[in-house]
C-alpha cells in the first residue's frame, strides 16, 4: 500500500479541531481523535470527521482487562473509527477480545498495538541503546502478528526491522514525524517524512508540525512532498 498521512487533532475542542480538518479536506486523509479531544467532545467529534469523508483515527491507546477493552474496542467500531489502538503490554488475550469486540460490531475497525511511546528515549524505556529499543519493537512485532492484529505502533526507527521480522503486509503506524529542521517538540525518537517512508511506514502521524503551522495546507503539502521522494 502507499503510505498514508494522518493527522494528529490534539486539541481541548471540536471548535478548533474541525475548522483545521475543514481545510485540509482534499489534502491529508486521515485525521487522529486522541485523548484530549475525544475527552471533551465525545463521539459526536468523530461522526463530525466521518460526515467530511476522512478515515478516523481514534486513538484511545486501550489498556485494560480483556473484556472491558473488548467493549471498548466494540463501541470504536461501531461510532466508525477505521482504526484504534490498544497497548501492546496488556497481552494476548486482551489483545484477542478487542479484535473480537470489532467483530462483534461489524465494522473493519485496524487495531494497532502500541510498543514503545515515541516520545520515551530508550534510557526511559528501560534499554541502553537505539539498537536495543529496535530489537524489542521487532519482538513485539512478531508477537503482535501471531495474536492476529494487523499492525504495530511504532517510531520510524524501528519500521524497517518491523517489516524485516514480521513481512511487509503488516502495517507501521508511525508517530514522532518532525519535517527536516523543525521542533521535536516532546517527541524523543523522530523521524522526516522520507525517512519514515522509506522504511517501510505506512501511517505517518503528524500533529504539531501541521496544525500549529502558520500555514498548516502549505506544511501538509510539504509532508507529502517528502514523504513523495521515496516512492
Amino acid at each position: 500500500m502507499n503510505a498514508s498521512l494522518v493527522l494528529a487533532l490534539d486539541f481541548p475542542s471540536a471548535d478548533e479541531a474541525l475548522p483545521l480538518a475543514r481545510r485540509l479536506r482534499g489534502v491529508v486523509p486521515w485525521m487522529k481523535v486522541g485523548l484530549e479531544l475525544f475527552t471533551a467532545e465525545g463521539p459526536r467529534v468523530v461522526s463530525e470527521l466521518k460526515n467530511m469523508d476522512f478515515k478516523v483515527f481514534l486513538d484511545l491507546k486501550f489498556h485494560d482487562i480483556p473484556n472491558t477493552v473488548k467493549g471498548a474496542a466494540k463501541s470504536a467500531a461501531s461510532l466508525g473509527a477505521d482504526m484504534t489502538t490498544i497497548h501492546h503490554a496488556g497481552g494476548e488475550r486482551m489483545a484477542k477480545a478487542a479484535l473480537e469486540g470489532v467483530r462483534e460490531a461489524g465494522y473493519p475497525t485496524l487495531v494497532f498495538a502500541i510498543s514503545i511511546l515515541t516520545s520515551t528515549s530508550p534510557l526511559e524505556a528501560g534499554y541502553t541503546t537505539d539498537g536495543e529499543v529496535t530489537k524489542a519493537v521487532a519482538a513485539k512485532a512478531l508477537q503482535a502478528r501471531t495474536w492476529g492484529l494487523p499492525g504495530l505502533v511504532c517510531s520510524g526507527l524501528e519500521a524497517a526491522a518491523v517489516k524485516a521480522a514480521t513481512g511487509k503486509d503488516f502495517l507501521c503506524l508511525c508517530p514522532g514525524i518532525r519535517l527536516e529542521g523543525g521542533s521535536d517538540d516532546d517527541q524523543r525518537r523522530v523521524v522526516t517524512p522520507a525517512m519514515a517512508v522509506k522504511a517501510g511506514a505506512d501511517f505517518l502521524v503528524m500533529g504539531r508540525p501541521i496544525a500549529r503551522a502558520a500555514d498548516p495546507r502549505a506544511a501538509a503539502m510539504a509532508a507529502l512532498e517528502n514523504m513523495a521522494k521515496v516512492c
